[in-house]
C-alpha cells in the first residue's frame, strides 16, 4: 500500500513538473511615465549638476538612457497634441495630424489601431491616468482610467479668459500699451525682485493646486491604487501615467523651491533678452508660452523661471520615487519594463524663448530612460531615436507584431547591442509652416521660411546652437546636402510645405 501511494505521489509530481515546464512565461508589465515640457538636460545623472532628481537618477542607473531622443515638432502651438497623437497612433507627424479628425468623429477602425487596444488584444489590462489632450476618446483607448485631465494644462488666468477678454488684450496691445501691463496675473513676471503678484507655492493661485492637492500627487495616488490592484492578479498591465508637470504654471511646495536659491541659478549660455525672429517663427509675444516672462527678458526673470522649473521637476521626481517603491513592495519590479520620457522639451530662457515651439534641441530633445530585466544597466546610448519609439518597443515586449501603419521602431535591438545603427539616418523636425529642420551626424540645418533664414550648427562643437555656420562659404556644400536630405524627408513624411518657394540652394 505504501509503495502504491509513493508511486501515485511521484506521478503527481511528474505531471506538475511537466505542467510547469509547458506553462507560458508571464508577459512583462509595461509602465510608461510621461512628463510634460521636460527638456533633455534636466536630470542630474545626465550632467545637470544644478538640479536634484534622485529617483530619475536611480531609474537611469537601473537601465539604458537614450541621450538623443527627439520629438518631430507640432502643427500648432500646443506641441503636446502632436507628440501625444504620434505616440498613441504610432504614426509620424503629418499622418498623426490627418487621423485626428477620424478620432474626433469616433471612427472605430482608427481608434482600435491605437496603442491601448493593441495591448488589450495581447492580453494586457490597460490603464491611463493624467493628461490626455488627444482627440481620440480616452475611454475607448484604455480599459481603465483614473483622474483624466483632458485640457492642455492646469487652469489659470490665461486659459480661463473669455474670447472678449482676449480681444480686449489684443486691442490694448495694438493701441501701444506696454505688454507687461496688459497680460493677466501670472504672466510677464517677475518684473523685478519685489514682484510678488504671483508665487508658485500659493495654493490660492489655482493651477496645479486646483482641487486641493497638487496634480502630480493626485496622479501618484492613482498609480499606487492601480498597482495595489494589479498585484492581486496575474494579468500583465500596461499603465500610461501622464504627468502635467513640469508644464507651467510651475508650482510646487515651498520645500522644493527652497532647494534652488535664485542667485545660484545659471543663465543658459544662449540666453538673449529677445529672439530676433520670434514673430516670423510663430513665437510672438501673445503665444501663451512666450507671455510668461516680461519683455525684454531680464536675467532675474529667467533665473526665477528656471528656479520654478527645477523645483517642480524635483517634486515630480519624488512622486516617481514613490511609484518605483510601490513596484518593489508589491513584487512587480522584476517583471515590469519602465519607460520615462516627456512629450517635448522646453526653452526656459534659451535663445530668448520660454516655450517649446522651436526646433532647437532644448525644445525637441527629451530624456528617454528604459529599465527592465533584460535592459543593460547604467548604459548611455547616443543613437538618434524618436520618443515615440516607446510605443513600438512596448509592442515588441508584448509579443505583438508591429502593424504596417506604425512608423516608429522598437528600441530593444539597440539596448541589447544587436543593432548598432539608428533606424533614422536623419532626424526630421517641423513647426507649422514656419520652421523646418534636419539633423544628421553632427550637424543640424534649421530653416525659417518666412524670414527667410538658414541656420547651420555643428552640434559637436556648438551644442547650444549659438554659432550659425550657414553663411560660411566653406559650408555651402553641407547646407545643400542637408537641404536635399530635408526635401527627401518631407516626401517620406507627407510634408506639403514647398521650401523651394523660399530657398534656392
Amino acid at each position: 500500500m505504501k509503495n502504491r501511494l509513493l508511486y501515485v505521489f511521484l506521478i503527481c509530481i511528474c505531471f506538475a513538473c511537466n505542467e510547469e515546464k509547458t506553462k507560458a512565461p508571464t508577459p512583462p508589465n509595461v509602465l510608461f511615465l510621461f512628463a510634460d515640457d521636460q527638456t533633455y538636460h534636466s536630470i542630474r545623472a545626465l550632467g545637470n549638476e544644478e538640479i536634484y532628481t534622485p529617483n530619475l537618477d536611480r531609474l537611469s542607473r537601473m537601465g539604458t538612457t537614450f541621450t538623443h531622443a527627439f520629438n518631430m515638432g507640432g502643427w500648432h502651438g500646443a506641441i503636446c497634441v502632436a507628440s501625444r497623437s504620434m505616440i498613441i497612433s504610432g504614426q509620424s507627424i503629418w499622418d498623426a495630424r490627418s487621423i485626428e479628425s477620424q478620432w474626433a468623429a469616433g471612427e472605430q477602425t482608427a481608434i482600435q489601431q491605437t496603442w491601448g487596444p493593441l495591448m488589450t488584444a495581447a492580453g494586457y489590462r490597460t490603464y491611463m491616468s493624467g493628461k490626455w489632450h488627444i482627440a481620440a476618446p480616452v475611454d475607448a483607448v484604455f480599459e481603465h482610467t483614473g483622474v483624466v485631465q483632458k485640457g492642455g494644462m492646469p487652469p489659470d488666468a490665461w486659459t480661463t479668459m473669455t474670447s472678449a477678454d482676449r480681444q480686449r488684450m489684443r486691442q490694448r496691445l495694438a493701441d501701444g500699451e506696454n505688454f507687461n501691463d496688459v497680460v493677466p496675473n501670472g504672466y510677464a513676471r517677475p518684473l523685478d525682485e519685489n514682484d510678488t503678484r504671483w508665487t508658485p507655492t500659493d495654493t490660492a493661485m489655482g493651477g496645479f493646486w486646483t482641487g486641493g492637492q497638487h496634480w502630480s500627487e493626485v496622479l501618484r495616488n492613482d498609480a499606487i491604487d492601480f498597482l495595489n490592484r494589479a498585484a492581486q492578479t496575474e494579468d500583465p498591465f500596461f499603465m500610461y501615467l501622464a504627468f502635467n508637470a513640469p508644464h507651467d504654471s510651475r508650482q510646487s511646495p515651498s520645500e522644493y523651491l527652497e532647494k534652488y536659491p535664485v542667485e545660484n541659478i545659471n543663465l543658459p549660455p544662449s540666453w538673449l533678452p529677445e529672439y530676433p525672429y520670434k514673430d516670423q517663427i510663430g513665437n510672438e509675444r501673445t503665444l501663451r508660452d512666450e507671455a510668461l516672462a516680461p519683455y525684454p527678458r531680464t536675467a532675474y526673470a529667467i533665473r526665477k523661471h528656471r528656479q520654478e522649473y527645477y523645483a517642480i521637476i524635483s517634486h515630480l521626481d519624488t512622486q516617481i520615487g514613490i511609484i518605483l517603491d510601490k513596484l518593489e513592495e508589491k513584487g512587480l519590479m522584476d517583471n515590469t519594463y519602465i519607460f520615462f520620457t516627456a512629450d517635448h522639451g522646453l526653452s526656459v530662457g534659451h535663445h530668448g524663448l520660454l516655450g517649446k515651439q522651436s526646433l532647437f534641441d532644448h525644445s525637441i530633445r527629451v530624456p528617454l530612460l528604459v529599465a527592465g530585466k533584460d535592459i543593460p544597466k547604467n548604459q548611455r546610448l547616443n543613437t538618434p531615436v524618436y520618443l515615440q519609439d516607446i510605443m513600438a518597443t512596448s509592442l515588441d515586449l508584448a509579443g505583438v507584431e508591429k502593424p504596417a501603419y506604425v512608423d516608429f521602431n522598437s528600441l530593444l535591438p539597440l539596448t541589447s547591442g544587436a543593432q548598432k545603427e539608428s533606424n533614422y539616418p536623419a532626424i526630421y523636425g517641423a513647426y507649422m509652416d514656419l520652421q523646418r529642420m534636419v539633423r544628421k551626424d553632427d550637424y543640424k540645418l534649421i530653416l525659417f521660411p518666412e524670414v527667410p533664414k538658414v541656420l547651420l550648427f555643428n552640434l559637436k562643437e556648438d551644442p547650444h546652437e549659438m554659432n550659425n555656420l550657414a553663411e560660411n562659404p566653406d559650408q555651402s556644400e553641407r547646407v545643400s546636402e542637408l537641404y536635399s536630405a530635408l526635401l527627401k524627408l518631407q516626401t517620406q513624411m507627407g510634408d506639403t510645405l514647398n521650401l523651394n518657394r523660399f530657398y534656392n540652394f
